[in-house]
């Protein structure tokens, strides 16, 4: 990807919080050449490798449930931009209409399949798509839903510099998240109030140290943390 220009950016991006975070990233151009680079090559390559295990996938789900294949919510992405996200459902079809945006350890909305593909990620695999059309990377903050941009931090707006991603550290750390929100009486607050922080405090602290190098560092770590390794309680580690 290429950096737009400070004074191109969207004015609520072009703020003294986020300018640090932006000279930083001004001085990775060759690792976010990279980084696309890796994005849409492995993107495409995915998409064919992944072709008959997703058909596999999106059969089972008609099967176990009634609605579509896929569940397209709107997300941010890089600047601010809105883009509908390809995932497979794993919740009943109404699911965005009779609870949260986000979701919950013991979910009554998640389906038999929709749990087995949380479990193992395999709910994700469509979002190659949003690779090769550059809406999401293999590495980035994950994409939010609108209202909870629409509250960020000034600082915040630093991740939006970036496309949004599939994993990230913060992904990792906090892999087990519905079940920390399991007990919340009101997710959406305890969500932006005590979760988004600490996830931010790892996205953010990311963009100081991008490297294309310490991404795909990140991405080992998120095969190792999907088959079981807990990275929880680790010290936070500069990454190359």
């Amino acid at each position: 990807m290429i950096l737009r220009k400070w004074e191109e950016l969207p004015e609520f991006i072009r703020t003294e919080e986020v300018r640090p975070y932006y000279e930083v990233l001004k001085k990775k151009r060759v690792s976010l050449v990279l980084k696309r680079m890796m994005d849409l090559v492995g993107g495409v390559i995915l998409l064919v490798l992944l072709a008959i295990p997703m058909a596999v996938i999106a059969v089972l789900i008609k099967l176990d449930s009634e609605g579509p294949v896929f569940y397209r919510q709107e997300r941010i992405t890089t600047y601010g931009k809105h883009f509908r996200i390809h995932k497979f459902r794993t919740m009943v079809s109404n699911a965005d209409k009779i609870g949260t945006a986000v979701t919950v350890g013991n979910d009554s909305r998640i389906t038999k399949i929709g749990a087995k593909l949380r479990g193992c990620r395999l709910d994700e695999l469509p979002q190659v798509l949003d690779l090769i059309s550059g809406n999401m990377s293999f590495v980035g903050t994950r994409p939010e839903a609108v209202k909870y941009v629409e509250k960020y931090q000034p600082e915040y707006m630093a991740t939006l510099l970036l496309p949004a991603g599939i994993t990230s550290e913060a992904s990792i750390r906090y892999k087990d998240e519905a079940e920390l929100l399991e007990a919340a009486d009101d997710v959406d607050r305890v969500y932006m109030e005590e979760v988004l922080p600490g996830k931010m405090k790892f996205n953010l602290q990311s963009i100081k140290e991008f490297s294309f190098i310490g991404e795909i560092a990140t991405m080992f770590r998120t095969v190792f943390a999907v088959l079981g390794k807990d990275y929880s309680d680790e010290e936070q580690k500069s990454r190359v």
